[in-house]
């Protein structure tokens, strides 16, 4: 295989696991770059475990996991979850900062102004983020989508970032997971929405103990 058919993350025989108690065992799934896949499966199947084992949030007791061909993390992938990372004495403006400094990027006043607009949080770049509504903040976390590339991170882990958009988001958010992926990327995602630019599915549901 050369490096140009090395899948960006390949799992091999991997349990999903709860603490001590496993979830689902023998998960095989291999992303390549164009490729966008539909994490699903009922609920307490550990599609969100799953997630946060492939971020190095949670350890893998069992199974392989390799990125890029290898075993540690050349690249980190970049994870979106619920827990949404924001401080709320921040501004709208420094928490998107922050959260793009973790991948080395150092924004500029128009990136910043670019990427809020995106997301329709244009104007809100000085108001604290604890005057935001739930939404909004959410928002916040996915603005950094589109100024992040798959050079700097070319493994999105996103847990169900459809959550709280109307749908003209929605239709925003599907076009740049598109951009990103056929840029080289791929994407690893939960949704309780249908998702339409998908082309591939992993079903946890099939991996149950």
């Amino acid at each position: 295989m050369t490096v140009l058919d090395t899948p960006l993350l390949a799992l091999d025989e991997l349990t999903v696991q709860r603490g001590e108690i496993p979830l689902c065992e023998g998960v095989a799934l291999q992303l390549s770059a164009g490729s966008i896949c539909h994490l699903i499966g009922a609920n307490g199947t550990g599609k969100t475990t799953l997630l946060m084992q492939l971020a190095g949030l949670l350890p893998v007791l069992s199974g392989e996991v390799a990125y890029q061909g290898q075993s540690s993390l050349p690249v980190q992938p970049l994870y979106v979850s619920h827990q949404l990372g924001i401080h709320p004495n921040l501004t709208v403006a420094q928490n998107l900062t922050f959260l793009l400094n973790l991948y080395g990027i150092t924004p500029s006043a128009t990136d910043i102004d670019d990427a809020l607009t995106w997301v329709g949080l244009q104007g809100f770049e000085t108001i604290s983020s604890s005057h935001l509504s739930a939404g909004q903040t959410r928002r916040i976390t996915l603005a950094r989508l589109y100024l992040l590339t798959p050079d700097v991170t070319p493994i999105w882990l996103l847990d169900e970032p459809f959550t709280a958009l109307d749908v003209d988001m929605v239709a925003r958010m599907e076009e740049r997971l598109c951009e990103f992926t056929q840029a080289g990327g791929s994407i690893l995602m939960t949704s309780h929405q249908a998702v339409g630019v998908a082309n591939q599915v992993l079903d946890l549901s099939d991996y149950m103990v």
